[in-house]
Order: structure tokens, then sequence, then C-alpha cells
């Protein structure tokens, strides 16, 4: 009887594990329906300005490859635990590389008078409010992820911009939220008497080792695309958003720290750099279509003075970015920062437009009444849908799967690149749209200012050479005017890794002529929607045309992402290679 009884509970749990095999869903519950496939459709006149064969002339070096942040990367100060989605963000000064992501940061090496290799970790990986050791308050006390590095090529400094998504304790100053199209609002100060003495990055010990993450899925915090705790009874606290400015050109500091509180979630944030400012739009969450633009003082900043920072609401617009200048030509004296963000409205399920809008922010330090938001100024474009109807969609395919990563397609992705040469004015934009071959391409503008210093359409194109998936990208200009964009490419058979395609400035319009330089290919699938969120760019500092990129991939049998960091050199630029053609940086 004993063993009848085993032999029946035995042939249970085989049937048990069957069943939870075939339908791992709760008990009573159907199984979850699978992932359908996006429809790519493309509004009329959008083909026109596809560019459908790659570009035929050899393609920019890449100087530099190495990994960043993710699986594998051990530093001084452990190993890295990746969150998804990673927020990839990069800066680089003269002898140094900063990388954040999401909730961590490193510091790495890079070739040139003090190093004789890039790609050695110096820091890391450490969590992103080490910069605010001793700062006291909420910037120090909370870690969050959605951190950005800059350089300022203008200072020689590096900022660090941390958004704080949880509330801090209710406090009888703390702000209300203002109103679209009321007058700009100085922030509260987060710390009395901030910035106080300037304080040089802490050298944690090095962690116990944590147990391995499960694939994809462990370690998951950060944003979850909400915009916060909404309809919570009695009083609530509000977040901030915390600055590091260092003092001088080394990223270890010291650093001046500044605390602001914000009535609003302060979500995706992306610092630009301005002469009279950092610029910092974010997004109020995911649910209303409400952004907020935020200056700080940024001269105050860096002389490490105490300083005010300013925010504006704009209701009923696309995420917005602000203009982040590459190289040391100054725009005009007291021009303002322009602002842009793709049309339409994936919240009321308007997923096409055929315009790109633009604002213009002037600052009044002296009296927040008196600044400006002038806008919005509507630009005809070529038509365009896009990418997967928008932001967290199961969309770029993957090998041996059916899960699906997201795009991001319904914003004008970091950075909006602003820079000058001569007299001429530039702004290069790009993001995700569906192409006629059924993928994704990037949409890329050149836009120029006029006198008025209003952005008119210069050239636009859609690098679609064939029918996978480009999406999520970023991208730069050098000083002779080329355009270089990185960008992640995947779709079956290919699994989802990172490529870098450029032009230079005297070539056809709208095409980018550069063949791809693929950076690093991806080893396997990702089993999480969510897909980095964003990329970035950074110009090299001491020769104003090495463009660098990070973004994400997979190693093969991984549990989640690695980052892989890379330079590229465009034909006449310092160092590039003997195939680099006749004429490479004319002016056009």
């Amino acid at each position: 009887m004993r063993a009848l009884i085993l032999a029946a509970l035995g042939l249970a749990l085989v049937l048990l594990s069957f069943s939870i095999v075939l339908w791992p869903g709760a008990p009573g519950q159907p199984p979850p329906e699978p992932v359908k496939p996006p429809v790519i459709t493309v509004p009329q006149g959008a083909a026109a300005v596809e560019q459908t064969s790659p570009g035929s002339d050899p393609s920019a070096d890449l100087v530099e490859s190495f990994d960043g942040l993710g699986v594998g990367f051990t530093g001084p100060q452990g190993a890295a635990t990746g969150r998804n989605p990673s927020d990839n963000s990069l800066a680089v000064g003269p002898d140094h590389v900063v990388q954040t992501v999401n909730s961590r940061m490193a510091i790495f090496t890079k070739k040139g008078a003090r190093y004789d290799r890039s790609g050695q970790v110096l820091y890391g990986p450490v969590e992103t409010n080490n910069v605010f050791k001793d700062f006291g308050g909420q910037c120090e006390a909370r870690n969050n992820g959605d951190a950005v590095v800059r350089y300022d090529q203008l200072a020689g400094r590096w900022l660090i911009v941390m958004p704080l998504f949880a509330r801090g304790p209710v406090r009888s100053d703390q702000p209300s939220p203002g109103r679209a199209g009321g007058p700009a609002e100085r922030s509260v100060p987060g710390r009395p008497g901030q910035p106080g003495p300037a304080r040089g990055l802490y050298q944690p010990p090095p962690p116990p080792p944590e147990p391995p993450a499960q694939a994809g899925r462990a370690g998951q915090q950060g944003r979850t695309g909400g915009g916060g705790p909404r309809g919570q009874e009695g009083p609530q606290g509000v977040y901030s958003m915390c600055y590091a400015v260092s003092a001088g050109s080394d990223p270890f500091g010291p650093y001046y720290r500044y605390e602001f509180l914000r009535p609003l979630f302060p979500d995706y944030p992306r610092p630009a750099i301005w002469p009279d400012g950092y610029y910092v739009p974010t997004s109020t969450g995911d649910d209303v279509i409400q952004k907020h633009v935020c200056v700080a003082d940024r001269n105050r900043m860096l002389a490490g003075e105490p300083a005010t920072e300013q925010c504006v609401v704009i209701d009923g617009v696309n995420f917005l970015n602000t203009a982040d200048l590459d190289g040391t030509t100054l725009p005009p004296a007291g021009a303002p920062n322009i602002v842009m963000a793709a049309g339409g409205a994936q919240l009321k399920g308007v997923l096409e437009d055929d315009a790109v809008f633009a604002w213009k922010i002037s600052v009044d330090w002296d009296d927040p009444s008196k600044t400006k938001v002038e806008g919005p100024q509507r630009i005809p474009v070529a038509p365009y849908r896009y990418l997967c109807d928008g932001q967290l969609t199961h969309c770029v395919p993957q090998p041996g799967t059916d899960g699906r990563l997201d795009a991001q397609g319904d914003k004008i992705m970091a950075r909006l690149v602003y820079r000058r040469i001569g007299a001429r004015q530039s702004i290069v934009a790009v993001h995700s749209v569906n192409t006629s071959a059924g993928g994704g391409g990037v949409r890329w503008y050149e836009f120029h200012l006029d006198e008025q210093g209003d952005p008119a359409l210069h050239q636009e194109g859609t690098y679609a050479p064939d029918g996978f998936f480009r999406w999520m990208a970023s991208p730069a200009m050098d000083r002779f005017g080329n355009i270089g964009i990185g960008y992640s490419f995947g779709g079956t058979p290919h699994f989802a890794g990172q490529r870098f395609a450029a032009r230079l400035a005297g070539d056809p319009p709208g095409q980018l002529t550069l063949r791809e330089t693929v950076l690093v290919e991806g080893e396997a699938a990702q089993d999480t929607m969510r897909w980095e969120d964003y990329t970035q760019t950074a110009i090299d500092p001491l020769d104003d045309c090495t463009i660098w990129y990070v973004g994400d991939y997979l190693k093969k049998d991984a549990p989640s992402y690695s980052t892989r960091i890379g330079a590229f050199r465009l034909p006449g630029c310092p160092g590039t290679s003997p195939l680099a053609r006749a004429g490479a940086g004319r002016q056009p």
C-alpha cells in the first residue's frame, strides 16, 4: 500500500509539474496571451526621406571599445548588479570616462597623457549618491536611478544630476506645483547653507558578495512608468533634484552639492549644458501629458556659491529635450536655450505627426517673473509614426523567444545637440520611427537657427537600410559639422547590439554616407521588455571630434545586460585611418 501511495504521489507531482510548465499562471486563471507582434505602418510621405541602402564610404574608425557597468564588470568596489532598464549615461573628460547606469556609477581611464590605455576601472561600482556623502538631507540618504553625468566643456567640470523619486518628509516651506503658462518659480533649496564645502568622492570598501541575480528580472527597481504616489491622503512631502558640480577637472572631486525641492515627479531628466544654466527637463509621469523644465544657475554653481533653480510647467506636450552644447564656441550672447519635442501624444492615441515643436527659454536670474518661454513653434518635417506606437510597447523581436524589446518610440532622444561653427548654428535631433520595410529606423534632423534664433529644418532622413530595427539613438556633431549617430540594432535573427553610422558635413543631404560601424553584437535575448530607456553620446574635449557612445547588449548565457563603451573618429579627425577620403570635414 505504501508503495502504491508513493507511486500515486509521484504521478501527481509529475502531472502538477507538467501543468506548471504548460500553464505558469495562477490556479483558476487563463494562461497569458502571447505577445502580439506590432503592426508596422507608415504615414503617406514618410518613405520619401528613408535611406534604404547603407552608406558606401568607409565606416568611422572604432578607436576605443570596452565594457562598462553591467554583467562581467568588476572594479575596486566589487561587481556591478544591473537594474533594468539601464538608463545609460556617459561623460568624457581629458583623462577619464565616467558612466552612470541607473543607480550606479564608475570611473575609467582614458588613453592619453595620463594613462596608457582606456577602460581600466578606477572607481566603482558605487551607488550614485556617494557623491553626496556628508551633504545631508535626501540626496545623501536616498540613492536613485535615472542619474545622468555630463562633462561641461566650457568650464572643464563634471556635472552629476540625480532625481529622487521617493517623497521626502513634509516641510513647512515645500513648494506647490506651478501651472502651465504661469511664471517661472524658484525652487526651494533642500539644504540650509548649500552648497557648503566641496567634498571629494567617498571611497567605500568592497561590498560583501551578493547572491546571483535571476535572469533579467532580478534587481529591477527604479522607475516603473508611473508618476509616484497619487491620491494618497494626508500631507505629503515632495521630490528632489540633486546636483553635484566638480570644483575642477578631476572626476574624483571635490564637488559642490545642491538639492532643490520638486513638487512634481522628476522622471527622465535630461541635463544639458548652456552658458547661463544647467537645463533639466523632466516628465511628471507616464499617465499625464505634462512636462517640467528647470534651470540651475550654472555660473554660481561653478563658483561654489549659493545658487537658485527656476522651473516652468508646460502642458500638453511630448517629452522635452533642451539644447546641449557641443564644443567650446558659444552661442550669441544672451541666446535662449532651444527646447524641442516630437509631435503626437501616445496617451491620446495620436501616434503620427508631420512636425517637430520648439520653444525658446530665456532666464532672468534676478526676477523669475521675467523668465520667458516662447513657443511652441511648429516646424514641418516629413510625416512619421512612432516606432511600434510609442513607449512601453513590445516592439523589437529577438531570436529564440516571443519576448520583444521596448523602443521608446514616442520621443526625441537625448541628446538634443547644439553646435556653432562660424556664423552657423545647428541643432541635431533623433527619434525612432516605423519604416516602410516593416522595421524600425532612426529619423534624424539638422536644424539651422535664423537671425531671430528660430530653428528651421535644414535636412532630414530616416536611416533604414534594411528591414531590421535601429532605435533608441543618440547623436553628436563634431567641430567640422560632421554628424555621428549611435543606436541599438536588432531584430531576428540578430540579438540586440550597438552600431554607429555617420555623414560628413558636405555630403548629400539626408544621407548617412559612412557605412555602419559595429560597436558590439548581442549574443543573447533579454527576457524583460524594458531596453535601456536611452543611450548617450559625448564629444571628446581634447580634439572636439572623437565621438564616444555607450549602449547595452547581452553576453551569451548572461542573466542580464552588459554595457559597451566605444569611441569613433570620422574622416578629418586626427588619428583616423588612411582610408579617410579626400575632402573629409569640408564645409557645406
